[in-house]
């Protein structure tokens, strides 16, 4: 063999050549040396955009499904039709329910509170619901406020007695300061009356305008003594967000702050319900007679 053969043999396997190789197979036709798109990224092909028409359901949807979980788990809409929380509350307000603060913590004295009609409190008239399939609809989703609720104010909480005596409302014996809230009649209460404890998982509400509001004082001859069991809460009003004039928060009153509430006041007498029904009530019940009101 001559020495040429031999080199002829050995040059396809030089250093240069293979580098040569080498460059040519990853450098693009540019030169730029950047490596070019895989065979399964060059194949896959792009996926055309939405027609407008299938975004737009779809956008619908998902507002419509986040409006629901923000209803279900943390505010509500609702409106006031009647005057019984004046002048806290105004007829035809509309305001938002928290339910949040009740996650963790328990209902409050002096909390603003709507609940579901424990015991047939509104009657069959009394619903002022959303009138058609449409108002119905939104306000099933939270995007129309609601009807066939009652708002009220908390006065006692479970183990409570609540009392009137001389026109001044008492939580376990002690006066409470109500010239925050209860702006209209000339006195917070009528007659002389004490409730029972309030059982354990119930509350006693009464309505701001306490002439005009058919709330626990008219029920205590009624199942469950005027007690609105908790369970029944839907969250604590917060806001009045309509008409612009009336938009406001509504918080809890300082009169409730006060520690000596949280103390019994030893024995307290029970005033018969039916007497508390007949003593303190009588306009009440004419006025439920002539007109029935969902947000007494």
């Amino acid at each position: 063999m001559t020495d040429g053969a031999e080199g002829e043999r050995i040059s396809p396997g030089t250093d240069g050549d293979r580098g040569g190789t080498s460059s040519d197979a990853h450098t693009d036709s540019d030169g730029s040396g950047a490596a070019p798109p895989s065979a399964s990224r060059r194949g896959r092909p792009e996926k055309p955009p939405l027609p407008a028409w299938q975004e737009t359901i779809l956008l619908v949807g998902m507002a419509l499904i986040l409006a629901l979980i923000i209803k279900t788990f943390f505010l509500q809409a609702f409106y006031i039709p009647s005057g019984s929380m004046r002048d806290t509350l105004k007829r035809d307000d509309r305001i938002l329910v928290q339910k949040v603060a009740y996650w963790f913590g328990d209902i409050s004295r002096g909390d603003v509170v709507v609940f579901d009609d424990p015991a047939d409190w509104l009657g069959e008239e009394d619903g002022q619901s959303p009138s058609n399939p449409v108002t119905r609809s939104l306000a099933a989703i939270g995007l129309y406020p609601a009807g066939g609720h009652l708002v009220k104010r908390v006065i006692g909480i479970a183990g409570d007695s609540v009392s009137c005596r001389g026109g001044v409302v008492s939580v376990n014996g002690e006066p409470l300061d109500e010239d925050a809230y209860v702006t209209l009649p000339p006195q917070a209460c009528q007659g002389t009356w004490t409730t029972p404890p309030v059982p354990a998982g119930h509350i006693w509400v009464m309505g701001d305008n306490r002439e005009q509001s058919v709330d626990s004082r008219a029920h205590v001859g009624d199942p469950g003594g005027g007690f609105i069991p908790a369970s029944d809460v839907v969250g604590k009003v917060f806001v009045v967000i309509w008409p612009v004039e009336d938009w406001s928060f509504i918080t809890r009153p300082g009169a409730f702050d006060d520690p000596q509430l949280d103390q019994a006041a030893g024995l307290i007498l029970w005033t018969a319900p039916g007497g508390l029904a007949l003593v303190a009530l009588p306009a009440l019940r004419r006025r439920r007679k002539k007109k029935r009101i969902s947000h007494r």
